[in-house]
């Protein structure tokens, strides 16, 4: 299966579907979200999914209502608009890595497998995790382990990176591997999960498209509309949870002259929805699984 999608009906229902309403998944991959919303729709209800990577064309339903727009969910907006649509009745987004995208070797996603260096989502990007590597300062990569893997020794990983690359550069897996095992310390699949994640957030500039895609969510969303967003880490969960609760991705609320909170959205989910135990055994992705509902309010 090319994606099981965690929490499914719980995201669907989250979207509060209306038969000929206007829906975007901008994390289409497996399709499987997709499916779900086309089955609620009627005939002149209508979704369109974002997706950069080129494996993505296979799982496309034979639907009319269905439109597919091969780009990064950055561009949320640009493309919608040029589908002549300026609203939509509701997003939704499963943030992260998908399955397929780990289990494809060739992809260099996970450090279950030997193959390149690669990382990247869309594979017409230019910078791949060995560019990383082989090419960013001791504290560059300090920066990106510690914020992004949140890795505990991100500083002596780094320097050891940096050494390393002096007689050899990185070009495999099995290359970051040899120099990040030894400083494990303890759990080593976590610890590597860790070193992987980061760089592949890294190379596909995951926090700062993240960020745009809900800004540009707040303009393209009408009144009304619901806001359904899947994070697996904290990384992602926090500036979705900040940005629903207050439009800002800083922890402080922005606040007008008179002191009043800007609140661009109604919650609808205080707390995060979590996976049950029977999904989580079902499928494990579903453990670190965070969903977070949100209504754009009527100004």
């Amino acid at each position: 299966m090319y994606h099981k999608p965690v929490l499914l009906q719980p995201c669907i229902d989250g979207l509060n579907i209306r038969k000929d309403g206007i829906y975007v998944d901008v994390t289409f991959g497996g399709g499987g979200h997709t499916k779900k919303i086309l089955e609620a729709l009627g005939e002149k209800g209508q979704v369109f999914g974002f997706d950069q990577d080129e494996d993505a064309e296979q799982n496309i339903p034979e639907d009319e209502r269905f439109t597919l727009i091969q780009h990064n969910f950055r561009y949320l907006k640009r493309f919608l608009k040029l589908h002549g649509i300026k609203q939509v009745d509701g997003i939704l987004a499963d943030l992260g890595v998908s399955s397929h995208q780990l289990d494809i070797p060739e992809r260099g996603f996970s450090y279950r497998f030997t193959a390149d260096l690669d990382m990247r989502m869309n594979q017409q990007g230019q910078q791949t995790a060995a560019d990383v590597l082989n090419s960013y300062t001791a504290e560059e990569l300090q920066n990106i382990l510690g914020q992004y893997g949140e890795v505990r020794n991100a500083k002596t990983l780094a320097q050891a990176l940096v050494r390393s690359r002096v007689q050899r550069e990185f070009k495999t897996t099995d290359d970051l591997i040899a120099v990040a095992e030894p400083l494990s310390r303890g759990n080593r699949a976590k610890y590597l999960a860790q070193v992987f994640q980061a760089l592949r957030i890294e190379v596909n500039e995951e926090m700062q498209t993240l960020k745009e895609m809900l800004e540009q969510s707040l303009e393209v969303l009408k009144p009304g509309g619901r806001l359904v967003v899947m994070a697996y880490h904290s990384l992602e969960d926090r500036p979705v949870k900040n940005f629903m609760r207050h439009g800002s991705f800083d922890k402080e609320p922005t606040k007008d002259f008179y002191g009043k909170i800007y609140r661009p959205f109604k919650l609808i989910t205080r707390k995060a929805v979590v996976a049950d135990a029977e999904e989580i055994k079902e499928n494990s992705r579903a453990r670190s699984a965070k969903l977070r509902i949100a209504e754009k309010n009527v100004l």
